[in-house]
């Protein structure tokens, strides 16, 4: 009986002693190509995502201090109460626009108690603050009529006027800027002016409380006389008349 030939051994599982190491000359599957960037590049691919966690933490921590700074002030702001609290708020907080609303505080109040230097200072202070927010045309406002207040009725009219014929500035404060210069074509007596600024109000906001007070002006002061050239106009017709001879028809018969 012969004995059966003994099989080949198999190929251990596993055992890929024979196979060809993979460098970038005989990587061809993409699984190849992304297993060695990664050996080349893993460690900076890791650091620069570390480094952009840390970014976004970054900008985190500070929008979150941003925001508690933020409420801080307007805390503080919320604090002030009087003249001398608000003074001292926006000496805290230069240039922040809840500054520039203290000082518009501090004026209106100064302005509504007569002292028109003061209210003109402050307004002048409130306005940078309150650049590009409707509150600084409000801001300059102020100073318009606290120059008339203080006796610059020529340069506060002058504001006033910069500002009823400004398109930038905002309605309200437009309307409000064109009653007063009526009102001080009123005190005047000039009807005429009374009259277009009472119109422009009217094509502005008919509806506006200021438009309704600017009527009330002109209704105070007789309608202005743009007529007053017609009756000269008929002078000379009444001269001729009166030079010219009575002519006297004689009827027949008569005697």
């Amino acid at each position: 009986m012969s004995t059966p030939a003994t099989p080949a051994s198999p190929k251990p599982a596993g055992d890929d002693r024979n196979l060809v190491p993979v460098d970038a000359t005989t990587a061809t599957s993409f699984e190849d190509k992304v297993h060695l960037f990664w050996q080349k590049n893993g460690t900076a691919v890791l650091a620069c995502c570390g480094l952009v966690v840390l970014g976004f933490l970054a900008k985190g921590g500070w929008d979150y201090m941003a925001a508690q700074k933020e409420l801080g002030i307007e805390k503080d702001y919320a604090a002030a109460t009087t003249p001398d609290q608000l003074k001292a708020f926006a000496a805290s907080h230069t240039g922040h626009s809840l500054a520039g609303i203290a000082l518009l505080r501090v004026a209106d109040e100064a302005y509504a108690a007569g002292k028109a230097a003061d209210a003109l200072a402050g307004y002048e202070k409130a306005q940078p603050p309150l650049k590009g927010t409707p509150l600084a045309s409000r801001a300059k406002l102020g100073i318009a009529l606290s120059k008339i207040a203080a006796g610059k009725t020529a340069e506060g009219s002058a504001d006033l006027k910069l500002i009823a014929d400004a398109a930038s500035e905002p309605k309200i404060v437009r309307v409000e800027a064109g009653y007063h210069l009526a009102s001080l074509a009123a005190e005047a007596g000039n009807a005429a002016d009374v009259q277009k600024y009472s119109e422009q109000i009217m094509k502005l906001d008919p509806q506006s409380p200021w438009a309704q007070r600017a009527f009330g002006l002109r209704a105070s002061l007789p309608a202005p006389k743009a007529a007053e050239a017609a009756p000269a106009a008929a002078k000379p017709d009444e001269k001729k008349s009166e030079a010219s001879p009575n002519v006297q028809v004689k009827l027949p018969g008569a005697k």
